[in-house]
């Protein structure tokens, strides 16, 4: 059990790097201005997204139902897990349909709505996460 849940928290982190990281790219995307620094922004969210973010989300959610199923880990707290997981999935995709708006030049906002979504929806979802992992509180 131990080498899954470390390979769990392993692409936890790895998913976890490329939420925060994505939006960042965005913010730097929005910001050039010139055709080759563009092209090299759009080359870099494409293969964090799908090189880096989503082989990292897929397998956290693979070895977390093999935790869950596998070693019939359950409790109050897990399903409260479970639904900030589902938030997670929700803004993975979204980040997804952004990162494509950029890719067929409709980006509609600027840096500091891509600012924003960097720290504001990730961190809870993590906070909330870790505490009710470590805690368990029901």
């Amino acid at each position: 059990m131990l080498w899954v849940k470390s390979l769990h928290i392993v692409f936890m982190v790895t998913w976890f790097a490329g939420l925060f990281y994505l939006p960042r790219l965005f913010v730097y995307h929005v910001l050039a201005q010139d055709a080759i620094g563009i092209e090299r922004f759009r080359l870099m969210e494409r293969k964090l997204y799908f090189g880096i973010m989503t082989p990292g989300a897929v397998l956290t959610i693979v070895f977390g139902l093999w935790l869950w199923l596998g070693y019939g880990i359950s409790g109050g707290w897990l399903y409260a897990k479970l639904a900030l997981v589902a938030i997670l999935v929700a803004h993975h995709v979204w980040l997804g349909k952004l990162m494509l708006d950029f890719r067929h030049d409709r980006n509609r906002h600027g840096d500091v709505f891509y600012r924003w979504i960097n720290e504001i929806p990730a961190l809870p979802v993590l906070v909330g996460t870790v505490l009710l992992v470590v805690f368990k509180p029901f």
